[in-house]
């Protein structure tokens, strides 16, 4: 087996767990985990190319390519999860106060909507 094939299957396989976990799990975490893992078999699949053969070197735009993509994979992975914790945290808050506004009157409920909209500096 040549390495170009091993690489190149072990994308695939990636890809393909990657795309099952996130069509299969709905907390967003593990559909980031998911994406990830999909990332990751993108970037076997593109050292499986750049492989030219025994002897040769290999060829160096795929694997500037992958570089690339692992830094704006971490990149939007960070933002992710921190979308990630601020949607929690809202959804957090909200459960919160609907648990304390019951009972009260329709006026102080249209009030609190006006001040849970988006938070500001």
């Amino acid at each position: 087996m040549s390495p170009a094939f091993l690489y190149g299957g072990a994308g695939i396989l990636l890809f393909a767990l990657g795309l099952w976990s996130f069509l299969v799990h709905e907390p967003l975490l593990r559909k980031l985990i998911g994406f990830n893992i999909m990332g990751s078999g993108v970037f076997h699949l593109f050292i499986a190319i750049a492989h030219r053969g025994d002897g040769l070197p290999p060829d160096p735009v795929p694997h500037a390519l992958v570089l690339t993509g692992i830094v704006v994979a971490v990149s939007a992975t960070a933002l992710a999860l921190a979308l990630n914790s601020r949607l929690e945290a809202a959804d957090a808050n909200a459960s919160a106060s609907a648990h304390q506004t019951h009972g009260r009157g329709a006026d102080e409920h249209a009030d609190d909507a006006k001040r849970r909209r988006w938070p500001t500096r």
